[in-house]
Order: C-alpha cells, then sequence, then structure tokens
C-alpha cells in the first residue's frame, strides 16, 4: 500500500535530512523575529532602531538574491545550504555571547540581520535548484506543498510563540541562545546529506547531475558573472508563461502588500473596533489558510491545467480583498483572509514545482532568484506608497482597486501568454514525465534530456 501522496517525498533519504534541517532553521528564524525585536528595546532602542536593524535583513536580502541564483547554478547547492547554515550560526552564537556577557550592541545585531539577509539571499535558490536532484519529478508538488504547509506553523507561530516564553520567563539573550541552538542542530543535520557527483560527472541515464556550471559540453567553461545574469534574464524574457507570471507577481506585490501590511491594522481598529490582537489573530487565519492549502494541493496530482488553475486561484483568490474595506464584521474580513492565504498557498505550491519541472536544471537556481528579486524589490514600495494614498483616497478605495486589479491582470497574463495552450502543449503529469521532459527541452531551449536526473542523488 502506498503512503499518501503528500508523504511520498519522505521515502527518499536526503529529503528527509534537507527537510528536517530546514523545519528546525525555519522555527530558528521564527524565534530570531521576536528575539531581536526584544534585544533592540533591551538595548534602549525604539522605533527608528529597530527599523534599522530589521532594514539591514532585507538589503543584504534584496542586495545579494541574484548573486545567490548564480551561485546555485555555478556551485554545489550542497554546499551553498551547509555554508549558509554554518555562517547563519557563527552569527547568531556570536550575538548570544556578547548579549550574554553584556557586551552586545546595536550595531551587532544590524550587522548580524544583514549577513543573515545575505544568508538567506544565497539559501533559498540553492534549496529550490537542489530539489529536482534528490526527489523524482511525480514528488516536487509534495515537497512544494510541506514546505508552504510548514513555513506558517513554524515560522509565524511556534517559532515567535517560544521565543516570547523566553524573553517573558528569562531575558532576550536566553531567546537569541535558542536561535543558536536551533542553527546548531540545523547545520548539524546538514552535514548528513551526501556528497553529489561533481558537475560534469554523468549520473545513471546520461545527466549531469549537478548542473551547476552550465550545461551540456561545455559545462567546463567559466563565464563572467554578468553572462550568467544575463542567460537567466534571456531564458525568463523568452519563456511566455514565466515571464507573465513574474509580471502579474510583480503587480500583485505593488497592490496588494501595501494595504495588508499598512492599512489592514486601521481597517480593524477603525471599522472593527479591535485592536493588535485582532489584527494578529487575522493574520494567523490568513496563515492557516496558506498552510491548510498548501497541504491539500500536496495530497493530489498536479493538475492537468497546471497554469490555469495558479492563475485562477491566485486571480479569484484577490477578490474578496476588494471588500475589506465596507466590511464591519470581524468574521467577514476573517474569511476574505482565509480565502487569500488559501489561494495564494495553491498558487505558490504549483509555482515553486513549475520552476522546477520546466526551467532547465542549470537555469533554475537565477530563475528561482529573479522571482525572489522582483517580489522583494516592490515589497517596499508598495508598502512605502500605501500610507500616502491613505491620506488622498478613502481606504476602501484602495482595497477595492487592489482586489479587483489583479484578477484583471491574472486573465490578461494568460491570455497574452497563451497558458492554456501552453498547460497542453507541457503535460506534467507522471504518467508523461518522460515525454514532457523530451517536449519542454524542444519547445523552451533546454540543454540535456532530464530522464537520468529523476534518481541522480537520491
Amino acid at each position: 500500500m502506498r503512503s499518501p501522496r503528500a508523504l511520498r517525498p519522505f521515502a527518499h533519504r536526503e529529503y528527509r535530512v534537507l527537510i528536517a534541517a530546514l523545519s528546525i532553521s525555519i522555527f530558528g528564524s521564527g524565534m530570531w523575529a521576536v528575539a531581536m525585536v526584544y534585544e533592540v528595546i533591551h538595548l534602549g532602542g525604539g522605533p527608528l532602531e529597530l527599523s534599522l536593524v530589521a532594514a539591514a535583513g532585507s538589503v543584504g536580502l534584496v542586495a545579494f538574491v541574484l548573486a545567490g541564483g548564480i551561485a546555485a547554478d555555478r556551485f554545489p547547492q550542497r554546499l551553498l545550504i551547509i555554508a549558509v547554515e554554518g555562517a547563519n550560526l557563527a552569527v547568531i552564537a556570536s550575538i548570544s555571547g556578547l548579549a550574554i556577557l553584556g557586551w552586545l550592541q546595536l550595531w551587532h545585531l544590524a550587522f548580524g540581520a544583514f549577513v543573515l539577509g545575505v544568508g538567506a539571499a544565497f539559501f533559498f535558490p540553492a534549496y529550490s535548484a537542489i530539489l529536482p536532484r534528490i526527489l523524482p519529478p511525480e514528488d516536487l508538488l509534495a515537497a512544494n506543498g510541506m514546505e508552504g504547509t510548514m513555513r506558517p506553523v513554524l515560522q509565524q507561530a511556534a517559532g515567535p510563540a517560544v521565543a516570547g516564553v523566553l524573553v517573558a520567563a528569562l531575558s532576550p539573550a536566553h531567546a537569541v541562545a535558542g536561535v543558536a541552538a536551533c542553527h546548531l542542530l540545523a547545520f548539524s543535520i546538514l552535514n548528513l546529506l551526501r556528497r553529489q557527483p561533481r558537475p560534469g560527472a554523468v549520473a545513471a541515464g546520461g545527466q549531469h547531475p549537478e548542473g551547476s556550471a552550465g550545461p551540456g559540453p561545455g559545462e567546463g567553461a567559466r563565464t563572467s558573472l554578468l553572462h550568467d545574469l544575463r542567460e537567466g534574464v534571456s531564458y525568463t524574457v523568452r519563456t511566455p508563461w514565466l515571464l507573465w507570471t513574474l509580471l502579474w507577481a510583480c503587480i500583485s506585490v505593488l497592490f496588494l502588500i501595501g494595504p495588508i501590511e499598512v492599512l489592514l491594522p486601521f481597517v480593524v481598529r477603525d471599522q472593527l473596533g479591535g485592536d493588535s490582537r485582532m489584527f494578529g489573530f487575522l493574520l494567523a487565519i490568513m496563515g492557516v489558510g496558506g498552510a491548510a492549502a498548501s497541504l491539500a494541493t500536496a495530497s493530489f496530482p498536479l493538475p492537468r491545467r497546471y497554469l490555469t488553475v495558479m492563475m485562477v486561484s491566485w486571480g479569484a483568490g484577490s477578490l474578496p480583498l476588494a471588500a475589506v474595506g465596507i466590511m464591519d464584521e470581524f468574521w467577514a474580513v476573517a474569511a476574505a483572509l482565509f480565502i487569500f492565504g488559501a489561494t495564494g498557498g495553491v498558487g505558490m505550491v504549483i509555482w515553486g514545482t513549475l520552476l522546477q519541472r520546466r526551467v532547465p536544471p542549470h537555469l533554475l537556481g537565477r530563475v528561482s532568484s529573479l522571482d525572489f528579486f522582483v517580489s522583494l524589490a516592490l515589497m517596499p514600495v508598495s508598502m512605502a506608497l500605501a500610507g500616502p494614498a491613505a491620506e488622498v483616497l478613502p481606504v476602501w478605495l484602495i482595497f477595492l482597486v487592489a482586489g479587483s486589479v489583479c484578477p484583471v491582470m491574472a486573465v490578461i497574463a494568460s491570455v497574452a501568454a497563451r497558458m492554456p495552450a501552453d498547460e497542453l502543449a507541457h503535460p506534467l503529469d507522471h504518467q508523461m514525465d518522460g515525454l514532457a521532459d523530451a517536449t519542454e527541452r524542444a519547445g523552451d531551449g533546454g540543454a540535456e534530456n532530464r530522464s537520468g536526473d529523476r534518481r541522480a542523488g537520491s
């Protein structure tokens, strides 16, 4: 009897090692979000100092995420992941030691946040690129769904809750020490990952399993960083489904993040008569929706109409937000956010799987980092514009525009990229994996056949 589809990736040893370490690291990141805040306050800092420390992490992430994608395609992803976790451990352990000794200063926290941001910029492209190396294609959807399930649970709920208890019962320094312990455990587990064949080595089936230094016969040739970046951008621009999905993501981030992050607290206060606890609870409901939908998506095969399901989920799921500005009942706002979180979770699981199955392996790190970059680049812009917009426009109108623009753009993206025809021309169900891989290489200009890649490194 076969195990449930959502649990099938756990049959592979390398995935069990990787997901165990990732879970612990994500839990530690959730703890750090709270421990860092109260360390700043403990040192006498206020909103300005806290903003500077948080901004340092964002700067590190945005500034290096494209470099992280290039590195993921040039070097063994296993080594990158271990190196990042080791750097995280060194930084947090140093901050913990300084805090316990009473020597910690604000610039230590800012520098630490910057290094953690840089680490994330290198970690996530490498993680996205290594999954197809250790899992067969039919298990990638379940793996992405598992990550989408555990991230809100561990990073947004469990980690912050534990850190809050440690801060209240002991001190912020003890909470930071707990974060260091998480990174130590994750680093130790990651070292159990087996060494993969070096770039250029050929695995069973004639595939170059690592694929880090470029495709085909020229894998050993060194190219400039600018050339590598240009290659990733060029592939994205000439691949319609990829380009238009990223354009939709840019617009959705610009229109949605600001209203949710900046204006929703005022909706809670002015329309619902609530406080910060109600706001936090609403965000938790949105996270629960995303986690539940991610797990559900992981439990079923990839839809035959995968691009259509993805765009409909994202587009239709934004519609309830159009009415948030006129809602005066808690349950109505909660339902809208739950739907938004759930449909976002469905779309993100499918999207991550498509990157891993349709993007050529030697470009996956760069394309993943481009996806990450365009989302991050417009996030602060959206938050910066939301406040001034609310000074001249009613909040209900801002939410109406935000919730309406995204579904319209989803339709435009689907039509412009001819997504319904594209998904039929590139079937990804597991019965047609071999045909899909061959068609994908011919249609998207990829390098070599991936048939031998399914089992490489697992």
